[in-house]
């Protein structure tokens, strides 16, 4: 009896443990999100080459795929602006050192400079590389039409 209270006690420690570090994990993510959010309103060169790894895809709803420099060079310069960027129903799934974070945009932007107003889906691929995660790809697509 003794042993079964041990090992049940040490079964539900272990699960404690588990469960912090995941929710630590998906507040880490969380940031990361809202850290790519405000470095892509603001054209903050350094802040997206810091949180995207070098390996990044970037897929555009229109089909068009960048890597990391043409991705933060079209933000960076002003050619793709982002105004505004509102990020809702956001889910996130970790599975060992990848996470997919999944959320609807909408956003006011300016694509070189005439102004448009999107609401897309969104696919985040993050992948942790030496303890941190970093945003390895994005896809976009456009939501089916409302009938």
């Amino acid at each position: 009896m003794k042993h079964l209270l041990l090992g049940l006690l040490c079964a539900s420690l272990a699960c404690t443990s588990y469960a912090d570090s995941a929710a630590q994990e998906t507040q880490q993510l969380e940031a990361k999100v809202a850290a790519l959010r405000t470095a892509m309103i603001d054209g903050d060169r350094d802040a997206l080459l810091a949180l995207s790894a070098p390996q990044l895809s970037y897929g555009h709803s229109g089909g068009a795929i960048e890597d990391q420099a043409a991705f933060v060079e079209k933000i960076a310069s002003g050619k793709s602006d982002f105004v505004t960027m509102d990020l809702r129903e956001q889910t996130i799934s970790i599975s060992g050192d990848t996470a997919l974070v999944r959320h609807n945009l909408k956003a006011d932007i300016k694509d070189g400079g005439v102004p448009n107003t999107i609401e897309l889906g969104i696919l985040l691929v993050w992948q942790k590389q030496a303890g941190d995660w970093k945003l390895l790809a994005r896809q976009a697509f456009k939501f089916p039409p409302k009938n």
